[in-house]
C-alpha cells in the first residue's frame, strides 16, 4: 500500500484524525473486494446522519464491481471520472428526495443528502476504505436506468474501495493524485464571525 502521510491535512486548529486523514483518491485496487460488514457500516453511518424534521430525504443505489448495475453507473459518469472510477469496488448513486409523498418540496434534501454522504465517507475511512464523490454524472441516464420517480434526483456518484497505486492511473489522474492537498484558509471561508 502507498504511503499517504503527505495526504494528511495541515489544519489551523486540531481536528479528529479521521477527518484530517480523509481524502478522495482516484486510484482504487481493482483486485480487492470490500468486506460486506464494512460496507454495511458505511451505509449505516449514512442512515444515522442528521436530517431536517427526520425526513431522511436520501436514497442510495449501491452496486458492486462486476455487476451490470455497476457498469450502468460507469456509463453515466462524465469525462475524467470515466478513466478511473471503474476500479472502485463499489459505486453508489446518491439521490435526493426533493418532494415528499404528499407533493411538498423538501428544500433541504440535497443538504441532508450531503450530510449522509459525509457520514458514509468518514465511517468508510475509519474502517480503512477510501471514498471519492463525483458530481460529474448524467442525471437523466441514471434516473432512467434505475427507474426513479421524478421526485428522486441523482446528485452524485460515490466510488468506494481500497486504495490502489497512483501508478495505475493515466498521467493526468496521477498528477492530481500526487498533488499536495490544499484548502482556502479558514478566514476566507467564514464571512461573518461575530
Amino acid at each position: 500500500m502507498e504511503n499517504t502521510d503527505h495526504r494528511v491535512a495541515q489544519t489551523s486548529a486540531p481536528i479528529l484524525g479521521v477527518l484530517a486523514q480523509r481524502w478522495s483518491p482516484r486510484s482504487f485496487d481493482s483486485t480487492v473486494t470490500i468486506d460486506e460488514k464494512v460496507l454495511t457500516s458505511a451505509l449505516e453511518a449514512a442512515r444515522w446522519s442528521a436530517s431536517a424534521a427526520n425526513t431522511q430525504p436520501w436514497r442510495l443505489v449501491v452496486t458492486r464491481r462486476g455487476t451490470s448495475e455497476f457498469d450502468t453507473i460507469v456509463a453515466a459518469l462524465m469525462g475524467f471520472n470515466t478513466t478511473w472510477a471503474s476500479s472502485a469496488a463499489v459505486l453508489i448513486v446518491a439521490i435526493a428526495e426533493t418532494i415528499d409523498g404528499d407533493g411538498k418540496p423538501l428544500r433541504w434534501a440535497e443538504y441532508d443528502l450531503g450530510q449522509a454522504m459525509a457520514h458514509l465517507s468518514v465511517q468508510a475511512h475509519s474502517d480503512g476504505l477510501h471514498v471519492h464523490q463525483m458530481g460529474g454524472i448524467f442525471v437523466d441516464k441514471l434516473s432512467e436506468a434505475f427507474h426513479l420517480d421524478a421526485r428522486f434526483v441523482p446528485v452524485s456518484a460515490v466510488a468506494l474501495g481500497v486504495l490502489g497505486s497512483p501508478d495505475l492511473l493515466d498521467e493526468k489522474a496521477r498528477e492530481r493524485e500526487l498533488a499536495p492537498r490544499s484548502r482556502r484558509p479558514l478566514d476566507g471561508t467564514i464571512l461573518v464571525n461575530a
